[in-house]
């Protein structure tokens, strides 16, 4: 990759320092901050070097006081905020980095000196802090045209532990998976309803449903 091309693919972070960026910005959709995104990740010694450069070496402003960056540990990242907001939004980023303190996340915009708003890092053995954690699947932009997403699939109710079907006996288990068996290989219920009796999912309720509606169609199927 040439040192004048900015990378900003998550997957170039390391394994933490992914999960902290998917948190922190999974946090800020949640507070309704949901026009930032990524303007750089992982960025190479030699480009570090190139970027140091600048006002320094060759023409322009300085945009880095270092030669070590955290970015080339791959535990770094750099954000900035899309329309209607300004690219570096002040009021915006000192929200993100107020986030970012709870979570254990070190923000540029809290050094003392070379403050440094858009970036935030982690250090090599960060771990989510108790009582977090990645609620779906987390969309972080790379440019101003997209915004954050937090997509969470519908969590399927739980089935309670009291209204699993318990026989007591294992000839009545027997015979109802036996019951269950035929009612398949008839075609009158598939094979899932067999499946949940014999992995010990099946609930009273469902199986008195299931009885009910082989009997009946066995029923019909007399006259």
């Amino acid at each position: 990759m040439s040192v004048t091309t900015t990378c900003r693919d998550l997957s170039e972070l390391s394994a933490n320092a992914q999960l902290a960026c998917r948190l922190l910005f999974q946090e800020c959709y949640k507070a309704g901050i949901r026009n930032i995104f990524i303007t750089e990740t992982y960025r190479s010694p030699a480009r570090q070097k190139y970027l140091y450069g600048q006002g320094r070496t060759r023409p322009g402003l300085i945009v880095t006081w270092t030669l070590n960056s955290n970015h080339s540990s791959r535990l770094a990242w750099d954000i900035a905020v899309g329309p209607p907001q300004a690219l570096y939004d002040i009021a915006t980023l000192n929200k993100v980095g107020a986030i970012a303190r709870k979570l254990g996340i070190t923000w540029g915009g809290g050094w003392s000196n070379n403050i440094d708003r858009p970036h935030f890092e982690v250090k090599s053995n960060w771990r989510m802090p108790a009582g977090y954690m990645l609620e779906g699947q987390v969309i972080v932009p790379s440019n101003s045209s997209l915004k954050v997403q937090l997509i969470v699939e519908d969590k399927k109710e739980e089935t309670k532990m009291s209204n699993i079907w318990n026989p007591g006996s294992p000839a009545i288990r027997t015979e109802t998976e036996d019951f269950l068996t035929k009612a398949v290989k008839d075609g009158v219920i598939n094979d899932s309803h067999l499946k949940a009796l014999q992995n010990g999912t099946m609930t009273t309720d469902r199986l008195v449903g299931l009885q009910m509606t082989v009997l009946n169609r066995r029923e019909k199927a007399k006259k």
